[in-house]
């Protein structure tokens, strides 16, 4: 009796992932836009996408996480171009935070076809962060570079307090410790063209976010006539909230079909 239970509770689990599997193939299907490029900010790298990565992978997606270098805005787009060449197809290209300018100006490669931005920086044509930033009344504060013109945020409790809130302590230690530091200068490097002027848009503002105040997010939000979401969540949405932040990175792949 109890091996048999054990037989059907197996061929339950292989029904379950044999329909999962259909399911996502059968979303993939679907899509016209199957490429999803996804590019981080500063103090964070690659792998802070990981658990988003998983669940777009579920459903289908190619998945691609750029790694920054942070040394400039000039270098951090030329590694985000070099991974959009490498697409087979059209992109839905996502950035966070600081990436929010990288990929305003990568984001005119032309198999680009919509913009996702989380609780990121958006200069206009001809500015840059530190420009837009001040325009808004929202200058940039206590952020000091080293003798090497990097700023660096590797203080635990910091990292924790500005970036991840909503996270358990440990788990903020362990991004700390992955940290990578940003050129001071990359942010007065100015965006050329800003690809949102003639490319859809969907913005993610983050109300518990204590590293770019929501009413700023929501500005450049409404600047580039994006689709508006809100989540109760820290900056770090995509490793507080990556259920979240993969449901609206598909629902903007969805609506570019």
């Amino acid at each position: 009796m109890r091996d048999r239970l054990t037989t059907c509770m197996q061929k339950g689990f292989l029904f379950l992932c044999l329909l999962m599997s259909l399911t996502a193939s059968l979303h993939a299907q679907e899509l016209k836009i199957k490429n999803i490029v996804l590019v981080h900010g500063a103090f964070t790298d690659g792998s802070s996408w990981s658990v988003v990565i998983s669940i777009l992978q579920s459903k289908g997606y190619h998945v691609t996480a750029v790694q920054n270098p942070l040394t400039s805005l000039k270098d951090d787009v030329a590694a985000t171009e070099r991974v959009l060449a490498r697409q087979t197809g059209s992109v839905l290209l996502v950035g966070h935070s600081w990436a929010g300018a990288v990929i305003t100006q990568a984001g005119n490669a032309p198999n680009v076809k919509g913009l996702v931005y989380l609780s990121a920086l958006i200069p206009d044509s001809g500015e840059s962060v530190s420009d837009a930033l001040t325009r808004l009344h929202a200058p940039m504060e206590g952020m000091t570079a080293d003798k090497n013109g990097l700023i660096w945020l590797d203080n635990p409790d910091a990292f924790h307090q500005v970036m991840a809130n909503d996270i358990p302590l440990k788990q903020a230690q362990l991004l700390a410790a992955a940290q990578q530091p940003i050129a001071a200068s990359a942010f007065t490097e100015k965006v050329t063209q800003a690809a949102w002027h003639y490319k859809p848009a969907w913005y993610l503002i983050t109300e518990n976010d204590n590293a770019l105040n929501a009413s700023v997010q929501g500005h450049f939000a409404r600047e580039a006539s994006a689709h508006i979401s809100q989540l109760h969540s820290s900056h770090m949405s995509m490793v507080s909230h990556p259920q979240e932040v993969a449901n609206l990175i598909d629902t903007a792949a969805s609506r570019l079909q």
